[in-house]
Formats: structure tokens, C-alpha cells, sequence
């Protein structure tokens, strides 16, 4: 069954990136990809008492121009895609990006979402754009893989997997994860910030669980103790060069406590390692 992977697009340098990414990774594999633009007009927003509806002319200007920037796009990805195993489709459509995105996962039974970690405004100042993080928080009907601007493609040596052992893990996307592991041989370091021993029965059934998911891979554990665990995810995966970041994002809890931090910025880990974002069942 052919993998569908949603590309998000702003036209910017790391959208392209993460076309190319997505391309490369999957470079084996049956894969429809959805290459999706999304156009709005801030003063269409209902409520907006600061300024006047836009005028009819003002829509048809917006979608031509985004029907332009789109036939640009295709052209370009035209020169490198030549993959008889890929399918690509391109659309572009008026809406917010978070709603279009719900849409699309829905109706065309995504299976991953592939984007750049900084959009057109590319401010270096900040690890992720707010797209980035808007869609790694928000959208829930499938796993995210942000990829920064400079990273390009390689087989990964090793995933970082931190857990607490207390999320539930969604069999979708863990099957997302593993085939994400299994393209480049990848070992999945699975991190616990915490002594092996403090585990409650629940946490050592979910651990079991995890394992279960992870059969066909391979996986290692790793156990800090006496740190934080923002500082211990960061420096852990910095020390090790690992080529990626998957989590479980139980809402709120992760991206922005640890990915939001001034350390990812100080490590650079936010510039070579992309992240993939998983999702705890019960969100």
C-alpha cells in the first residue's frame, strides 16, 4: 500500500528543502506526496473590525497569484522528480493552514507530514517558525517530520526516542516511525530521564509495549539520571549525532517545553536534526 505524505508549502528555500527530503527518504518506497499550498487574507477573518472586507478582485488576485507561484514550484520539482515509484500531486487553496491541513489528512488518509522548520521569513533568531510549531502542535490525525533548511538527506545512524514510559502510543503512527527506522537501518535509542528501577507497573507495561512496536528494529535503551530532562534530551542527542528526534507529543507538553528552550538554539541541534512528532492516543 503506497505511503501518502502531505508536503506543506510556502515557496521558501526550507519548503523546498523539505520536498527534497521527503523525496530522498522515501526514494524506495510507493509514495503518493501531496505537495499543498495555503493562501489567506488576513482581513477575511471574521471579526477583524480593523479593516474592511477585502473586495471580490482581492480574492481572484490572491489566487492567481498563488496559482502562479504554484506552476513555478511545479516546474522546479519537475527537474528532480523522476522517481517512477513516486505519484505527485500539487493543489493550492484559500484557508487557514491549520484547517486545510485537518482537511487534507482526513480525506486523503495521510500517513506523514513533511515540512521545513522556518517558513519565507526564515528568521534566524528562532529554531522553528510558527507554522512549524502550529502544525507539530495542532494538527493530531498523523505524525509531523520538521526538517531544518540546511539538513539534507542521509541515512540516519540513530533515532533519539525520549519517553516518561506514561504516553499511549498510536499504532498508525508507530508503524510511521518504524518504516521511518527501517529505510535507513537506524537504531532507535530509546532515553529515559530517570532510574531504570523507579519504574511504576504502568510504566513497565508501556514499556513493553514500546518494544512490541519495535520488533523489527533495532532499539537500545539509555537511562540519565540527575538531569533535567530538556537539557538531557538536547545534550544526549548532540553527544550521540543522531540524525533525528522522535517524540510522542502528549499536547503541550513536550515541543514547547523543550523545543522552545534557548539550549536547542545553543547546542544547534534545532540546525542539523529533524524532528518527528508522534501523538499520545488519548489527544
Amino acid at each position: 500500500m503506497q505511503k501518502q505524505v502531505l508536503i506543506p508549502t510556502d515557496y521558501s528555500k526550507s519548503a523546498f528543502n523539505a520536498i527534497v527530503y521527503a523525496f530522498e527518504l522515501f526514494a524506495e518506497e510507493d509514495c503518493t506526496f501531496h505537495i499543498f499550498h495555503s493562501y489567506f487574507l488576513a482581513r477575511s477573518a471574521k471579526g477583524n473590525v480593523l479593516f474592511p472586507e477585502p473586495e471580490p478582485a482581492d480574492y481572484d488576485r490572491a489566487a492567481r497569484l498563488s496559482g502562479e507561484r504554484m506552476e513555478w514550484l511545479k516546474k522546479k520539482v519537475g527537474l528532480l522528480a523522476d522517481n517512477p515509484k513516486h505519484t505527485i500531486y500539487f493543489d493550492h487553496k484559500f484557508g487557514t493552514l491549520i484547517e486545510l491541513l485537518e482537511e487534507k489528512v482526513m480525506r486523503d488518509k495521510i500517513d506523514l507530514i513533511v515540512m521545513g522548520t522556518r517558513g519565507i521569513t526564515d528568521d534566524t533568531k528562532v529554531a522553528y517558525g510558527r507554522n512549524s510549531v502550529n502544525v507539530m502542535e495542532n494538527i493530531r490525525g498523523c505524525a509531523v517530520l520538521a526538517v531544518p533548511a540546511n539538513v539534507s538527506y542521509k541515512k540516519i545512524g540513530s533515532i533519539v526516542f525520549p519517553t516518561n514510559f506514561k504516553t499511549h502510543f498510536n499504532k498508525r503512527e508507530m508503524k510511521t516511525f518504524v518504516k521511518i527506522a527501517q529505510l535507513g537501518n537506524s537504531e532507535i535509542q530509546i532515553l529515559h530521564i530517570g532510574k531504570e528501577k523507579d519504574l511504576s507497573e504502568r510504566q513497565r507495561n508501556n514499556r513493553k509495549e514500546l518494544e512490541n512496536h519495535f520488533s523489527e528494529v533495532k532499539y537500545t535503551y539509555h537511562w540519565l539520571e540527575h538531569k533535567g530532562v530538556k537539557e538531557g534530551v538536547l545534550s544526549f542527542a548532540d553527544q550521540q549525532n543522531s540524525g533525528m528526534i522522535a517524540f510522542v507529543n502528549r499536547k503541550h507538553w513536550f515541543f514547547g517545553s523543550v523545543f522552545s528552550n534557548p539550549l536547542v538554539k545553543s547546542l544547534g541541534v534545532h540546525s542539523k536534526v529533524p524532528i518527528l512528532a508522534l501523538h499520545d492516543t488519548r489527544n
